[in-house]
């Protein structure tokens, strides 16, 4: 039961991470010259790296299979991110882009959760 309270941990590590990035790009874009052409890569590097946290933080408190619990979680909070931009945008469809940003960020979600397990805490002095 512990290891699905961090398998959550690790989706809404992921999820506020992604808002947070969010926001701020959104304020750049917003109140400076930054070119609106970021947008796009930027949204995929935050989507990637939010999967890469997610899949860290559970990991690590979890200590062992890092590949399943960071696919599941990287799995899961693509799935949720869909399902949450299909409802708000009913013209939403799956591109190649979008594929290539899920494959991509289950990925990153995988590689954190193998560093999540094989990164060792320091002890405490």
């Amino acid at each position: 039961m512990n290891n699905v309270k961090n398998i959550f941990l690790g989706i809404g590590v992921a999820f506020l991470t992604t808002v947070i990035t969010l926001i701020i790009v959104a304020l750049l874009l917003s109140f400076s010259d930054v070119n609106e052409s970021i947008e796009e890569p930027a949204i995929m590097i935050i989507s990637a790296l939010s999967g890469l946290l997610g899949g860290f933080m559970a990991s690590r408190k979890i200590h062992k299979n890092g590949i399943l619990n960071g696919g599941i979680i990287g799995i899961s909070y693509f799935l949720i991110l869909y399902l949450i931009s299909s409802i708000l945008n009913w013209n939403f469809v799956l591109s190649v882009k979008s594929i290539v940003m899920i494959l991509v960020g289950v990925a990153c979600a995988i590689a954190g959760g193998i560093l999540g397990v094989n990164i060792q805490k320091k002890p405490n002095p």
